[in-house]
């Protein structure tokens, strides 16, 4: 005789498909945000980088720039 549990439930099949395919778009959104943050924390981290390290330096030297006596 047959074990009634070890046969296939289509209706089970159907809703883990649907929920399997649901992960998988939250998946790839959450993927695309978070690849949209990196690329935007990098460049901004970029763009400041120079400006600290002008300041760091100049700080090292010594070097500020004097007022101008007129």
């Amino acid at each position: 005789m047959p074990n009634a549990w070890l046969k296939s439930n289509p209706f089970m099949s159907m809703w883990l498909s649907a929920a399997n395919r649901i992960a998988g778009s939250l998946r790839g959104r959450a993927t695309a945000q978070a690849k949209r943050r990196v690329s935007a924390a990098v460049s901004a981290g970029s763009k400041g980088h120079p400006k600290l390290w002008a300041e760091a330096v100049a700080a090292a030297c010594g070097k500020t720039n004097p007022k101008r006596k007129r």
